[in-house]
């Protein structure tokens, strides 16, 4: 973290014990010191440690907890510490942020909260800090979460950063949630797509079609055909999850994958590609419906790693897919009319996925959206390219932010009127889906799910097809 001093820094992770405690330490470090995934990491470190029952779903919420609220905590440390975090040891505002969420938001008594969080202080070789530690923890001790949330909105007067507070997101991510509810005339439903946000997700699965049936998996979701809700325990030890016959994957990702392969009846010889493959949840599913529709599917994926998930995650429906290491910038160019179905499940924000990212809300800022939304664009105009004239594109990006969504497909749509038209996704939705989805009306029939109106990640989906060549 810049500005902060990194006199621990990784090495305090090697000398602690699997306690959940400590995995819960290790893994905030991790996301710290090496921009690692919580949702990626822990559940290794819990296997690790040998973690099960109490102690894991402990390891757990204590890591999601304090990262989802991390800056709720942080206003409340800098209160009680007298200083900014800035000036805070980074190893040490990682103790004391675990501490709080003990204290305000889990039911840890208040001696143990303190006590196994100092101990944990000397095992990660910041004893220097040990009893700054206590004192801060202590002085937020003495009050409860809602005293100390009522302390910090006293004299506030705006409304996103009111919101900002209460709800454990940065003001200016408050702004854009408003901003894309309001596209709906739903700006009400903000407090409710905050509170949702900090809800852990249930986990879900995707029965790969031909592979496995979503009825074998678990209950059935509400709306994907091939959805079903995990069972207790780790989804992985399903056989078919094991297999990879069915993948865990959330929701609103499968819809995203089906509202293309599903828009209309398969021609079988159809071309297919997945432009942004990786890590290749809906390049599966898409690889499983066209092989059962006799189409080919191509994925590309920029990253070398990331194009060696897809290819383990494509080896069980068929071994044979090409999986490329490429610039999607440049797809159009080279295969210029080539492809009768083209995924652009978009680089973006991830702001979507919220609920099971935590700290994604921490880790970007502002201003990460416009060079993101100048990339979105030049893919979305390569993936247009390498189009067929009739062709389906399926433009995708997990976030709702209005600057990654509309306005990517606003601008597109401006600068070629005759040459390119959206499709009505939200009435392709409908015919998909197991029971109807309440979707607000967006610009050229596109949709945005959410996390708190149908449980998803908010993914926006808008349908696009070529006139003639470009």
């Amino acid at each position: 973290m810049t500005g902060r001093p990194q006199s621990v820094g990784s090495k305090a992770r090697a000398h602690t014990t699997a306690t959940p405690r400590q995995v819960a330490f290790d893994v905030l470090r991790a996301v710290a010191d090496d921009d690692a995934y919580a949702n990626l990491l822990l559940p290794t470190r819990l296997r690790r440690a040998r973690l099960v029952g109490a102690d894991a779903a402990f390891a757990t919420e204590l890591t999601y907890g304090t990262l989802r609220r991390r800056g709720h905590y942080d206003r409340i440390i800098a209160r009680a510490a007298g200083r900014s975090v800035e000036a805070i040891d980074a190893v040490a505002l990682d103790l004391l942020r675990l501490g709080a969420h003990q204290l305000l938001g889990m039911s840890t008594p208040a001696h143990a909260a303190v006590s196994e969080t100092v101990e944990l202080t000397r095992r990660a070789r910041a004893a220097r800090t040990t009893g700054f530690v206590n004192a801060v923890l202590r002085t937020i001790s003495r009050d409860d979460d809602l005293t100390w949330t009522a302390r910090l909105l006293d004299g506030v007067t705006d409304p996103d950063e009111r919101a900002a507070i209460e709800h454990a997101h940065p003001a200016w991510l408050v702004g854009a949630l408003r901003a894309a509810l309001a596209r709906e005339g739903r700006e009400h439903e903000l407090e409710a797509l905050l509170i949702a946000d900090n809800v852990a997700p249930r986990v879900t699965l995707a029965a790969l079609p031909g592979f496995s049936e979503p009825d074998e998996l678990g209950d059935r979701t509400p709306y994907s055909p091939v959805g079903a809700r995990s069972v207790a325990g780790d989804p992985a030890a399903h056989p078919d999850v094991a297999a990879g016959r069915a993948r865990v994957q959330d929701e609103g990702s499968q819809l995203a994958a089906l509202v293309l392969s599903r828009a209309r009846p398969v021609t079988p010889g159809e071309r297919w590609l997945d432009l942004c493959a990786g890590p290749g949840g809906k390049a599966a599913l898409l690889a499983a419906e066209a092989r059962a529709a006799g189409a080919t599917l191509t994925a590309n994926e920029v990253v070398p790693a990331r194009a060696d998930l897809v290819r383990r995650a494509l080896h069980a429906v068929d071994s044979t897919i090409e999986v490329r290491v490429g610039d999607g910038r440049e797809i159009g160019a080279l295969e210029p009319n080539s492809y009768d179905r083209i995924l652009l499940d978009a680089p973006c924000t991830g702001l979507g996925a919220l609920r099971r990212r935590p700290e994604a809300r921490w880790r970007k800022t502002a201003d990460d959206v416009a060079p993101l939304a100048t990339l979105q664009g030049e893919l979305v105009r390569s993936a247009l390219t390498a189009l067929k004239p009739g062709g389906v594109l399926a433009y995708v990006t997990c976030s709702p932010h209005p600057d990654e969504t509309t306005a990517i497909v606003d601008a597109l749509l401006a600068e070629s009127p005759t040459d390119v038209a959206p499709l009505d996704t939200l009435a392709v939705l409908a015919t998909i889906t197991r029971t109807p989805l309440d979707l607000g009306e967006l610009a050229h029939g596109a949709a945005q799910l959410w996390p708190h109106r149908h449980g998803t990640d908010a993914m926006f989906i808008q349908l696009l097809t070529r006139r003639s060549s470009l």
